[in-house]
């Protein structure tokens, strides 16, 4: 079947939204780290409506840090690809332009770096997921035992990080006396923005402490809050669209209706008009950023262990359940608690929309997609307010049964006894704790001296720990259905 490009794309007029602006007069003012499918429903959606407002500074440089797959698909497609938005029966299809050039880093990174420093890059985003940033998920430092940190901080002659490219990228800009770009973090990072700083900022040093100077006075990092529902493309996915348009997509990506950007008012040179593209800017981005990790984020990692424990497949299909929808209550109860809401977000009716959006059986989002890189994810998600109830003496029994239940993911055996592989970063870590553990306080015990996911005065509270010590217990003796029972 033939591909997606230009070429046919005006044969779709009347089954999808085309771009509608001269693709050709574009220029790549957006430079985007980890081109995946979060990234191509989210940002470069907005940044394609930039492009179809008149506003033709926005196309994006797509950079893939590690494998050549995105860039595989998109290059045939001259760069098109599908965003399907779906909600029950129904969904909309539209077509993606704002991909204007994709690299792969590994193969030049010569050519990410000249992306990066180009006059026309006046924005540089990136979604390389929590474990891309090589920091300590606890501590927020830059890993130097990492191998390609380590690599970074010798030469930078072939960055191989994220905070490399950007630092190798800034000494170009101000050796040709361009100001620097502002870099914007859209991963679900505590305090995104200032993480990316710091770890630029090490960065920087290990080379040239007045380039670090320079880009401390100059560059900005602003704090941001992403939200929108990106689940995994299957074969089937791209089966049923090609069937609708008569040609074949292999970029396509699915999301829900919902979208919303967050975005700390605080910029290092020019910006598209994001107030008319629904983007918020704001002064303070943290009260938004705790809601959503604390409420979507820590709600999808609790039903995503459970439900992958119990073999079921689906967000939609674990909310279904009574006891997984009371569960999700608890959680959201004892996490509210922590939250300090900002002005506009009114937290019953946030609620009241994730119940929705978590139902949306037209995703089909995978509990095994959720439960990726979990030790990347537990601080903020669900250890974060724990430790903020523990210190107000409250306990918190839907959120440990959350972290009981990651504990359980990681010894790789549903309930059924099927096996999966645990895909973490720190895999390899928690099954040689794991190993040799005879008892569930042992293994309790042995997962909470990891101090790069436990902080040390939480692993340390005896009500913490005997928390989730009993969780455990009911989840390897009775199952997760079991334990959603006794919320």
């Amino acid at each position: 079947m033939m591909r997606l490009n230009m070429a046919v794309s005006g044969d779709l007029d009347d089954k999808v939204a085309l771009p509608g602006y001269d693709r050709a007069k574009v220029r790549p003012g957006v430079v985007h780290l980890g081109v995946g499918a979060f990234h191509r429903a989210h940002q470069a959606a907005i940044f394609d409506a930039a492009l179809r407002s008149g506003d033709l500074r926005w196309g994006i440089v797509g950079v893939s840090l590690r494998s050549a797959g995105v860039r595989d698909q998109l290059a045939p497609q001259d760069g098109l690809y599908t965003l399907v938005v779906r909600e029950g029966d129904e969904q909309q299809l539209r077509i993606i332009g704002a991909v204007a050039d994709m690299l792969v880093a590994p193969e030049d990174p010569a050519a990410v770096v000249a992306a990066l420093a180009a006059a026309d890059t006046h924005l540089v985003t990136l979604t390389v997921t929590e474990k891309g940033y090589k920091l300590d998920p606890s501590s927020g430092s830059l890993r130097e035992d990492d191998s390609d940190v380590a690599a970074d901080l010798a030469s930078l002659a072939a960055p191989r990080t994220a905070p490399g490219f950007i630092v190798a990228a800034l000494a170009k800009r101000r050796a040709a006396g361009l100001l620097p770009f502002t870099a914007i973090s859209c991963d679900n990072l505590p305090h995104n923005g200032g993480r990316l700083k710091q770890a630029v900022l090490t960065m920087a040093r290990a080379h040239d402490a007045t380039l670090a100077d320079w880009i401390e006075a100059n560059g900005a990092f602003p704090q941001t809050m992403v939200d929108r529902i990106v689940p995994a493309t299957t074969d089937e996915d791209i089966a049923a669209l090609a069937a609708t348009l008569g040609v074949e997509d292999r970029g396509m990506v699915k999301t829900e209706p919902f979208c919303q950007w967050v975005i700390e008012d605080h910029f290092a040179g020019e910006r598209p008009d994001f107030a008319a593209l629904g983007v918020q800017l704001t002064k303070a981005v943290p009260p938004w950023e705790d809601a959503k990790l604390r409420l979507l984020n820590g709600a999808h990692s609790g039903l995503a262990y459970l439900g992958g424990l119990a073999g079921i497949d689906f967000v939609d299909q674990m909310v279904a359940r009574d006891d997984a929808r009371h569960f999700v209550e608890t959680l959201w109860d004892e996490a509210q608690t922590t939250l300090s809401p900002p002005p506009g977000l009114d937290i019953a009716s946030y609620r009241k929309a994730l119940m929705a959006r978590f139902a949306n059986s037209a995703l089909q989002h995978r509990t095994r997609q959720i439960a990726m890189d979990g030790s990347q994810k537990l601080p903020q998600r669900l250890l974060a307010p724990i430790a903020a109830r523990q210190e107000a003496g409250a306990s918190s029994p839907a959120l440990c049964l959350a972290v009981a239940a990651w504990m359980r993911w990681q010894g790789g055996v549903e309930d059924s006894g099927a096996r999966y592989t645990v895909d973490d970063p720190l895999a390899d870590r928690t099954a040689s704790a794991l190993a040799g553990c005879g008892s569930t306080e042992e293994r309790v015990d042995a997962l909470l001296t990891i101090d790069s996911i436990f902080p040390k005065a939480l692993a340390a509270d005896s009500g913490f720990r005997a928390d989730v010590t009993q969780w455990l217990n009911i989840l390897e003796n009775e199952g997760a259905l079991a334990a959603l029972s006794r919320v």
